[in-house]
């Protein structure tokens, strides 16, 4: 029987599905979200294979888990920035720099390397919920100024943020990118108005 290293069984199960994530990001990092298997993940985590089986079902389960946690952890950010911000453009404006200043300060790779990898069906509706929880601090703030088609917004935000993150990712000035895309943005949202 494994030692007990946390005051309670449910915070060791919390600590050891951590360690188990923090091993798959590491490889995900280091080598791509392909190389997250579930042997790999065990020897990085210094545990057995049967380990890594009782907090996930397979490679692709923990995967998905790593995905959800990295989204969730971005959209606490994105929360905690535009979180006291009573005007409504500022607070688009202050979304949008802060999710191109993720990317540029290279703090988006995790996900970009599990971009490719292959996630379970069944963990669809939770992954979706998970990434439409990054544009939902901007939903208040688009009917504050407005807008009747908060999802059509929404897309056209996503879509804009999208195209200046890849050009980020291509070596553009990222300070530069985050200026334009802000400036195009909330005129777009003024013109939908």
């Amino acid at each position: 029987m494994p030692r007990i290293e946390t005051d309670s069984l449910a915070q060791h199960r919390d600590w050891r599905r951590n360690q188990l994530i923090e091993a798959a990001a590491a490889i995900a990092l280091e080598s791509g979200g392909d190389a997250i298997t579930v042997a790999a993940v065990a020897h990085r985590a210094g545990l057995s294979r049967t380990s890594v089986y009782e907090y996930f079902a397979s490679s692709s389960d923990l995967i998905a888990d790593l995905v959800i946690d990295e989204l969730e952890s971005f959209a606490h950010i994105l929360t905690e920035a535009i979180g006291d911000v009573r005007d409504p453009y500022q607070a688009l404006e202050i979304w949008i720099a802060t999710s191109l200043t993720y990317v540029a300060d290279g703090r988006h790779l995790l996900a970009k390397a599990l971009n490719s990898t292959h996630l379970p069906r069944e963990r669809s509706a939770a992954i979706g919920s998970a990434h439409r929880s990054l544009l939902a601090p901007l939903r208040s703030n688009l009917e504050e100024v407005g807008l009747e088609d908060i999802a059509q917004a929404l897309t056209l935000l996503q879509s804009a943020t999208d195209v200046a993150t890849k050009r980020i990712e291509n070596g553009n000035d990222a300070e530069r990118e985050i200026l334009k895309t802000t400036a195009f943005c909330i005129a777009g949202i003024r013109a939908l108005i």
